[in-house]
């Protein structure tokens, strides 16, 4: 089974675009292995000089001129290059295309950056193109692509954390009317902040609805109003980490009028106040990490899906304080990097004043209730923030103040028309896991708005060449883009063993003469690197394997090859069913892939 440690990939509509990612850290390696030469002090005048080194020995003629090793396809994925995704939109709020890389101006900490990797995603199902079936005589074949076979995967993750009752059950009204919209390569999951009700990716609407049927509000904490005082998370933080005396007057006036305290008891009712602020506080802290963590988890759950991802957040926001902004940037490198956008519907609807709200219990005196209410209100902007953030950041839209739901899940589910990619290595880094702020406008507006994420935080070290081979072929893998830069073929063909068991083989066809050959001691060398991966109808990987394939060919082999080209094979088991296959193939020389799609369906 595949696995991942860090980030994975950059967003459905984004992925294979970026899969040709070149790491700064071999300048920066080259350079300081320079500098330590021309620093080093010379050595002592008199030590006697260092015997020649030995000469390499020769190569062995009989040496075998392929080598190939097969394992299980791993990945660990990093990349050193800052990507931002960008949309921009007319005044009509429609994504606009035909801009170039001249068109942009990127700035990182103010400071004006070169755009060294450039591209524009147009959003838009990708078809499989089925390959080519070479099957035996007495084997079974079938080259026909499964009509349903998933190509975009849709997460409604519901904010059942955060959630009231009322709003939970308006936006899970309006998720049932969308999901009844998804066509039939869609595949639907639906997750919760809480954990306590999911269902992976499916096309089963009866079970999508039953699910749905079983949200509801699932609070870590909090008392909904009900106690004295009535501290939101929003007051207690300003009570607490920002020592804010106007909130802890606010707090303690209200604390003696509901519990009826007299003016000689203003210390205990102080006291109460930043004693209750304090266990809001300690609530609040943990209902944000759980959701954030959520997020993050079902990026790295969404990375292995193939096709085009879009993760929906229905959620009445929640409040992230500074000692988490670097957990939200992670989100957002993650989903960039896994190929997956975040959008957001605020399920609050159109916003109500907090002080005129007829559903909240009646102020306790005018003075408190409408300093109260002044705080509601910041905190209602503050709850909002995340969402739009986490959208923006990753290529999203964000749907707020607005009670037409429908429209909005309709909205944030289609993804922007156009996403340019702009990719820069940012000067002078320094690998101290400090913020970045980013900033991305036009030279030439013309009326037009950039979207973008706000920032990221430095990495505290660089990577080398073989994870940034990973990243791009774990990018390539999990995308369904087809790609042609290598001259390869793919064929398949599947042998019924019994009812419940069938063989798949998998022949990759390279053809010699655009492939690039390095020559040493008489040899032309490369490394291709083969990864294959099955996918069921619902797009979960089922298999696969990597093979890595060292070629060391004389020069009359290259010759006699050199029109047959030559093939690799791979084997696997599956049960009977239908299966999305992926393959691509990569080469240490040229750094360049190619990617296949293919369908089996086995009776």
């Amino acid at each position: 089974m595949m696995t991942e440690t860090k980030k994975t990939m950059p967003a459905p509509g984004i992925p294979a675009a970026l899969r040709r990612v070149r790491t700064a850290c071999w300048f920066a390696f080259v350079f300081l292995a320079v500098s330590a030469a021309q620093q080093a002090p010379p050595p002592p005048a008199a030590a006697p000089a260092a015997p020649p080194p030995a000469a390499p020995p020769p190569a062995n003629p009989n040496a075998p001129e392929t080598t190939t090793r097969e394992e299980p396809a791993t990945f660990k994925a990093h990349v050193n290059l800052v990507m931002v995704p960008v949309v921009v939109r007319d005044k009509q709020g429609h994504a606009v295309g035909g801009l170039q890389q001249e068109d942009f101006l990127l700035f990182d900490k103010g400071k004006p950056q070169v755009i060294s990797r450039f591209s524009v995603e147009k959003s838009g199902a990708k078809v499989i193109a089925t390959t080519e079936v070479a099957a035996p005589k007495d084997r079974n074949s079938d080259t026909s692509l499964p009509a349903d076979a998933p190509d975009r995967f849709v997460a409604y993750l519901f904010d059942d954390i955060h959630l009231v009752p009322g709003d939970l059950i308006r936006v899970r009204q309006s998720a049932a009317r969308h999901m009844g919209t998804l066509g039939p390569t869609d595949r639907a999951g639906i997750f919760t902040t809480s954990g306590q009700t999911q269902l992976e990716f499916t096309d089963d609407r009866d079970k999508l609805n039953e699910t749905l049927g079983r949200l509801m509000p699932r609070p870590i904490g909090g008392h909904g109003g009900s106690q004295c005082p009535n501290i939101s998370y929003y007051l207690a933080d300003l009570i607490v980490n920002k020592n804010d005396p106007q909130a802890l007057s606010v707090a303690t006036q209200e604390t003696m009028i509901c519990a009826a305290m007299d003016p000689t008891m203003l210390s205990s009712a102080q006291q109460m106040a930043r004693g209750d602020a304090q266990r809001e506080l300690s609530v609040g802290d943990q209902e944000t990490r759980i959701s954030l963590l959520v997020i993050k988890d079902l990026i790295r759950r969404m990375s292995a899906m193939p096709g085009q991802r879009t993760i929906i957040l229905a959620s009445p926001g929640f409040i992230t304080n500074y000692d988490v902004v670097q957990e939200k940037t992670d989100i957002m490198d993650r989903a960039i990097r896994a190929n997956v956008i975040i959008s957001a519907v605020d399920a609050r609807g159109l916003y109500t004043d907090p002080e005129f709200d007829a559903s909240r219990p009646s102020p306790v005196s005018v003075n408190v209730g409408r300093m109260k209410g002044m705080y509601d209100r910041d905190a209602a902007r503050a709850q909002a923030d995340v969402l739009a953030e986490l959208s923006m950041g990753t290529g999203g839209s964000f749907f707020e103040n607005n009670n037409d739901l429908d429209a909005g899940f309709k909205q944030v589910a289609a993804p922007p028309e156009y996403v340019y990619i702009l990719g820069f290595s940012p000067q002078n880094l320094k690998l101290d896991g400090s913020f970045h702020a980013l900033k991305v406008t036009l030279k030439e507006p013309g009326g037009l708005a950039s979207q973008a994420r706000r920032g990221y935080y430095a990495p505290r070290r660089l990577t080398d060449a073989e994870e940034t081979a990973k990243a791009e072929l774990q990018e390539a893998v999990f995308s369904r883009e087809e790609l042609h830069e290598l001259p390869v073929d793919l064929h398949t063909q599947f042998f019924k063993a019994s009812d419940a068991k069938a063989s798949v083989t998998l022949v990759t066809h390279v053809d010699l003469k655009h492939l690039k050959l390095r020559k040493v001691e008489g040899r032309n060398h490369n490394i291709l690197t083969i990864v294959s991966a099955f996918f069921d109808r619902n797009g979960n990987y089922v298999t696969g394997n990597q093979k890595t394939v060292e070629l060391r060919l004389r020069d009359d082999t290259v010759e006699k090859r050199l029109e047959a080209g030559f093939s690799v094979r791979s084997s696997f088991d599956v049960k009977p069913g239908a299966y999305v296959i992926r393959q691509v193939v990569r080469d240490a020389e040229g750094q360049m892939m190619s990617a296949a799609n293919g369908a089996v369906e086995i009776p």
